[in-house]
Order: structure tokens, then sequence, then C-alpha cells
């Protein structure tokens, strides 16, 4: 037995886990029983969360702020507890910091595009600067490309170094007294890297620059506390938290989100509508028009509290646990290549790789013939491929309820990749 199995040992009953996972235990093509290592893409759902979106649907369904019946109070009653469960699940200070999106990339165009329709201090102009980096997922790069070519602002990035880190070598020539926002990644969806975030929040605050934080792999893997974490907004999806699909947070400070205006137009963001003009209600409602994902944020405070029970520091430290076993044995696959950080310090769970003379879907198709599940492709990622000098990777990402057994059977299966392909 390795040290790094012997490390996971006693972090999370993961069989105990993995029994709540009803997908886990399916079998597929050839009676193979799936080995799930694309988490960073989506996370399975246990039985809590779905038992709670079918009694929603089922029992309480209907639509929330608007109806003054029974049903109606229990799915507002029901929408508005899930928005405390996420508040105290991120150490937001106040519940009304709390918005409900589809998605992240909803949760970060709302800031890029209230940015560009701000007045004052929070305006950005010709001359301007928003600053992000090259690790971007691409939901955290095309609404500041598309900003800053409306407003006449400039933008900026921080490169990375050859082991998948920010260079910081320049942080005070790149964030300066132009710079208007920082958005960055906390942890990086292909490298795994996690990013000083408060270093970097500080040189930011120092010059007055907002500071954004797409937070989409670190909310489901770390412990947060949003009010130490130095940032102003802060972005995430349920689905990758065990979550549904169809349901995203942004947090915000209170006075930017206050200064911001609204997003969309629609029900329930008004406080008063004339045909002359309209007035708008105070966050969160003042961003969320129209009907809402009710079901799925009521699916969120039930992932919510799944991983509140379990703990979310023994969920770090088992991530943390796993992906360095599994680093420990890619290291030991002959010709393949790790992008991003080597060793587990500062880094999530996802580890993407070349193998070479083998194209990454190649090697996902052989592999999906084994019954595991990997993703190939640029992940959403390109800068950051282009970076390392490669069009895809293939990538492996691990989350609450992967096994030692199941890295084994990535290893075995890249093994079975090079005997098909008969490389070396």
């Amino acid at each position: 037995m390795t040290v790094e199995t012997t490390a996971l040992q006693g972090l999370l009953d993961v069989e105990r886990i993995r029994a709540d996972f009803p997908i886990l235990a399916r079998r597929l093509d050839g009676d193979r029983p799936l080995v799930y290592l694309d988490s960073a893409n989506t996370s399975h759902k246990p039985q809590q969360v779905i038992d709670a979106l079918s009694e929603h649907y089922a029992m309480h369904n209907a639509n929330v702020a608007r109806a003054v019946h029974q049903l109606g109070a229990e799915a507002t009653a029901a929408f508005e507890e899930s928005r405390d469960k996420v508040a105290a699940f991120i150490g937001a200070p106040s519940r009304d910091e709390v918005i409900f999106t589809k998605n992240a990339s909803e949760a970060l165009n709302l800031v890029a595009n209230t940015l560009a329709w701000a007045r004052g201090a929070l305006e950005i102009g010709d001359g301007d600067e928003v600053v992000i980096t090259e690790m971007e997922h691409h939901s955290n790069i095309v609404p500041w490309q598309l900003l800053t070519e409306r407003k006449g602002a400039t933008l900026r990035w921080f490169g990375l170094t050859d082991e998948g880190r920010l260079d910081l070598s320049n942080i005070d020539e790149l964030i300066n007294e132009r710079t208007k926002v920082v958005s960055l990644t906390w942890v990086s969806n292909m490298l795994g890297t996690i990013n000083p975030i408060a270093e970097i929040a500080r040189r930011a605050h120092d010059v007055g620059a907002l500071v954004v934080v797409d937070a989409s792999q670190a909310v489901p893997q770390l412990p947060v506390d949003v009010a130490a974490l130095g940032a102003d907004l802060v972005a995430f999806t349920g689905h990758k938290l065990v979550g549904p699909t169809g349901i995203g947070v942004l947090w915000g400070r209170s006075e930017v989100l206050e200064a911001l205006p609204p997003f969309l137009g629609g029900g329930e963001m008004i406080e008063t509508v004339t045909m002359a003009r309209s007035t708008y209600a105070q966050a969160p409602h003042k961003f969320e028009a129209g009907t809402p994902p009710i079901a799925q944020a009521v699916g969120l405070g039930a992932a919510i509290d799944y991983l509140s029970a379990i703990g979310m520091a023994k969920v770090a430290a088992h991530e943390q646990a796993i992906t360095a076993y599994a680093l420990t044995r890619l290291r030991e696959v002959g010709g393949l290549t790790i992008l991003g950080p080597a060793e587990a310090v500062d880094r999530g769970g996802a580890i993407s790789f070349e193998l070479e003379g083998v194209h990454p879907h190649d090697v996902s198709q052989i592999l999906d013939s084994l019954g595991i599940a990997v993703r190939a492709g640029h992940h959403c990622a390109k800068p950051a491929h282009h970076r390392f000098g490669v069009q895809s990777s293939t990538r492996a990402s691990f989350y609450l309820y992967t096994t030692p057994a199941e890295v084994d059977a990535l290893i075995e299966g890249l093994d079975q990749t090079k005997r098909f392909f008969k490389v070396a």
C-alpha cells in the first residue's frame, strides 16, 4: 500500500458516500462498472438531491413571490431557504448578497454587462484596463473581451509559468492605476492550479480595482469564506457541487451590488413600473428577473446540506489526497506529460495530460470502451492550451466519491491505450 492510499484512509467513508449516488452503481456496455473521472465537468448527484427535486415538483410546485396561496408560500419559503443555505455555506455576511443565476457563465456575464452600463465610480471607459489570466475558462474571457471592445478599454492578462502557475513577476505593472477590474479563476479547470486570490486582491484593491472570482471549481472542493477571500464578486455553479444543472450563484459585496444597474428587465426585479419609467428592487431581486430556477435552487440547497453534513474540510483533504495519488500513478505512465503542477500543492482535482502518439479524443474513446469516463478537448480553456503548445488534452478529474481503485483503473486503461496504438 502506498503512502498516498494510506493517507486516504480515515478522511472520508467513500464507500458509504458512493452508496448515496445511484449512477455510480451503473454497469456500462460490456457489463463494465462505471469509473467516473469527469467531475470537473459535472458532478454526480446523491439520492438526497434527487429526492429533493422530485419532492418539490410532486408536492410544492408553484411560482415564487407571486401567489398568496399555500403552494406559492411553500415554494417561496423553500427557494429563499436555499438562499440562506448558500449564504451560510460560503460565509456571506448577508443573504441579500446571494443572487441566483442559471450558471456561473451567466453570473460572470451579469457582472461584465452591468459594469458596461455602470456610472460613477464603477464606470469603465477609454483608457481603463481589465486584467484576467491566461488560464481562464472562456466564460471568464469572452465577457471581458466584449466589455473592453464596447467601452474602449484595454484587456490585459497574467501569463503562466512552465509549471502552470500564474506568473506574478509583473503584478505591480499589470495591476496599475488604470485597472478597473481584475477577474480570475480561483482553481483552474484545466491545470488544477489554486491561485493566491488574497494576494492578488490586495494589490487590486490598492489601486481601487474590483476583484471578480470564478469559483466554479473551488466551491465544490474547498471550504469557502467569501468575507475573508478578498474578492468583491464571486461566481460559481451548482452542478459541480453535487447539485442540479440550471442553477448558479453570484455573490457580491452589498455596496457593489447596490451600485450596479439591473441586468435583465422583467417581473420581480422592479419596485414600481409606469409607462414612463421604472424603479428597481434591492439586491438580490434586482438581478433576478422573471421566474427563477426554483426547483434547481431547492436542489442546490439539498446539495449544500449533503456536503455540509460531510464537512468541506474533509472533502478538501480527500480531494488533495486522491489527486496526489493520481499524480504519482500518472508519472509511472511512459510518454505521458502532465499539463499543470505536477505536485499536489496548491492544486485542485483536475489533471490534464498528453499521451505521446495518441490524440486525446482517441485516449478518451479507448478509456470509454473500458467504462472510464474522462474529458478530451480544450476544456473551454483554449488560451491555456495554446500557452503549452497543444491543441487539446485528456483530463481526469476527481471528487469526494473517487477511490484509489478508480485511479488504478485509469492507469491500466492508459496502458491498454498505448498497447492498442502501439506506442512506447
